[in-house]
């Protein structure tokens, strides 16, 4: 088989193909959630340096664009809809505000009582949260 051919083979595999729900459903969530991710820290950077407002705000107007970015490619590449897409975002949005509270909490932690830089903090804690998030989502918003 050619590299090219194999190449597309793989791709379809890793991204397009229907997932066992194991680790290639993973993968994919880490995928969503690193595009969601860029896309929370981006906002967090802008408001927060360039805007000048404070960084609890800046990081939940972060949140609210990242978990958009979120639930889009979830829908697309990670879990199977049941097709019930509005209560679907509702408790995919209810566990991302419970991964928001957290990840609030850390930033108050970090940079408030540790005085570590915002941007810092804010990747310590989309670390701590991932794994909460992923099987919150898994098990309550795509479980069958």
């Amino acid at each position: 088989m050619a590299t090219r051919e194999l190449a597309i083979k793989y791709f379809k595999k890793l991204i397009l193909e229907k997932t066992d729900g194991g680790f290639l459903q993973f993968f994919r969530y880490l995928i969503a959630g690193g595009t969601a991710t860029l896309v929370d820290l981006a906002v967090l950077f802008v408001l927060y340096h360039l805007f000048h407002i404070n960084y609890l705000v800046s990081a939940a107007f972060g949140f609210l664009f990242g978990i958009t970015t979120n639930f889009t490619i979830n829908i697309l590449l990670v879990f199977e809809s049941q097709g019930k897409i509005k209560k679907e975002f509702l408790l995919f949005a209810a566990v991302g505000v419970g991964g928001l509270l957290w990840t609030e909490l850390i930033l108050w932690i970090l940079v408030g009582n540790f005085r570590l830089s915002v941007m810092a903090a804010k990747l310590i804690a989309v670390v701590l949260v991932l794994n909460w998030n992923f099987f919150m989502r898994k098990k309550f918003v795509f479980g069958k």
